[in-house]
């Protein structure tokens, strides 16, 4: 029995259901996305092409666009005004090409119109990076060293920083597509059948960040319950 509790508790269920969340979630992004990205669009545009249309029809002639390796996350670094496109995105005349580039569009807009969850979210990147990585070790340190609840406690709050950032992201990610859709609506780049292709693909991706977040959630409860009292557990 002890030794059983070790290894398991009740608890673990928690994350049984935050790896089959993402588990299904990835299932679901990558049907859609190959579904469409067989599917091409009829203007011929590749993602490269569509992103490039949007930044400089929005005025933002300054955010580049660059081609990663095969297989690279697409992505836009504030840093460097920079759109990138993994070399499927960037290359290929698909729906969900388009889609995808004209979603990291989103955040170039963002970013230029002050949009304020990017603005937090860039600001708790450095803190949501170190604490995700150190929340747990520092409670298992307060467990080993006796159970020591400042340690405890100083952990379960950094883990905490990264459900925040997790929170913080969904509004993010939801809004880009928002802009996404209205803008290759506007700029006349996809056709409205391809458009609800395009819609589906970015509520598929969407889905991803919602699991993410749930998976977090669920994984600071487990904490919480576990280590969150001023008990001592005994052996």
């Amino acid at each position: 029995m002890p030794m059983f509790y070790y290894y398991w508790d009740p608890t673990y269920i928690l994350v049984l259901i935050g790896v089959l969340i993402c588990g299904a979630a990835s299932m679901i992004v990558n049907s859609t996305m190959n579904k469409y990205r067989r599917v091409g669009n009829s203007r011929g545009i590749t993602g490269g092409e569509a992103a490039r249309r949007i930044l400089d029809s929005e005025g933002l002639y300054q955010v580049k666009v660059e081609c990663l390796r095969s297989g690279q996350g697409d992505h836009y670094d504030p840093r460097t005004n920079t759109v990138r496109l993994s070399y499927e995105n960037f290359n290929e005349a698909t729906v969900t090409a388009v889609g995808v580039a004209a979603h990291e569009c989103g955040h170039a807009i963002q970013h230029a119109k002050q949009y304020v969850p990017l603005t937090v979210r860039s600001a708790i990147v450095p803190a949501a990076n170190i604490c995700s990585n150190l929340g747990f070790p520092i409670i298992i340190l307060g467990v080993i060293l006796s159970w020591n609840q400042l340690l405890i406690q100083i952990g379960l709050i950094a883990f905490s920083v990264g459900v925040v950032f997790q929170l913080v992201t969904l509004p993010v990610e939801f809004n880009a597509s928002t802009r996404a859709v209205a803008k290759v609506d506007q700029y006349g780049l996809l056709t409205s059948e391809e458009k609800n292709g395009c819609k589906k693909v970015l509520t598929a991706a969407a889905f991803t960040y919602v699991a993410a977040a749930l998976s977090m959630i669920l994984q600071f409860l487990r904490l919480l319950i576990l280590f969150g009292g001023n008990r001592r557990r005994s052996d």
